[in-house]
């Protein structure tokens, strides 16, 4: 059976067909792939526990604890990244979005398995752009604008990711932080330094550029040479949350 299933998947679209017919998360990614809804980036959730404590660690150094920091989940899957910032920043209000109703659902099922937490919010989004304005004291965006087909490193990215639509989506999350707000783009297929957005932010943080994902220009062709990137930036302006925590 599984010899079959192998040599299945090689067929031109029957990795999706294999995909929704294993249900579970694999079902979810494949529905994805094949319906492609507004906003769609990756159609993959995969995601664990912790995943970026470089990151973390850094946020919670910059903006304390303080139980009137709002933080963004964006494209939060199945919610390891929401639980994580949780142990975190214990006090901050934490909201989690994807574009998926099924991974929102176990979400909020893990989440009323543990007893519930009026911290914690869940909601089904495929954009930042209905967030309110200067809301949030982070927001992360981690593993979201890739795409696995682009692991093969073709020169130009135009058939699966265009860099326009990233550069919207980057926007409205640059609207939706406060002045001194922080925003976390990690494995991306583009740079966020290559938005307009990026022209009211800093880079706090710059890590050697993860040679399985290929970086894209804003012509949408492949960008060689790129040995680190800037994956944390602070919005210009004073921080307006709450202060840190002694």
């Amino acid at each position: 059976m599984r010899p079959l299933l192998r040599c299945l998947a090689r067929i031109p679209g029957a990795a999706l067909a294999l995909g929704v017919l294993r249900g579970g998360d694999a079902r979810t990614s494949a529905l994805l792939a094949l319906s492609r809804p507004e906003g769609l980036f990756q159609p993959h959730g995969t995601t664990l526990e912790d995943r970026y404590p470089r990151v973390f660690r850094l946020a919670r150094a910059e903006l304390g604890d303080g139980p009137g920091l709002r933080l963004l989940s964006f494209g939060c899957s199945t919610g390891e990244e929401v639980f994580t910032l949780r142990r975190y920043f214990p006090r901050a209000h934490v909201t989690g979005i994807d574009i998926s109703r099924e991974r929102i659902a176990t979400c909020r099922a893990r989440l009323a398995a543990m007893g519930g937490d009026d911290g914690i919010a869940f909601r089904v989004a495929g954009s930042a752009r209905h967030e309110p304005p200067d809301h949030y004291d982070a927001a992360f965006a981690m593993a979201v604008f890739r795409h696995g087909a682009l692991g093969a490193m073709p020169p130009a990215c135009g058939h699966v990711l265009r860099f326009e639509r990233f550069g919207r989506e980057a926007a409205a999350l640059a609207s939706c932080l406060r002045p001194g707000g922080l925003l976390a783009i990690c494995h991306s297929n583009f740079r966020f330094a290559d938005t307009a957005a990026s022209a009211c932010f800093e880079a706090v943080l710059q890590v050697p550029q993860d040679p399985r994902t290929p970086i894209y220009g804003p012509d949408n062709r492949r960008l060689d040479g790129v040995r680190r990137e800037a994956v944390l930036f602070r919005k210009a302006g004073p921080a307006t949350g709450a202060p840190p925590a002694p």
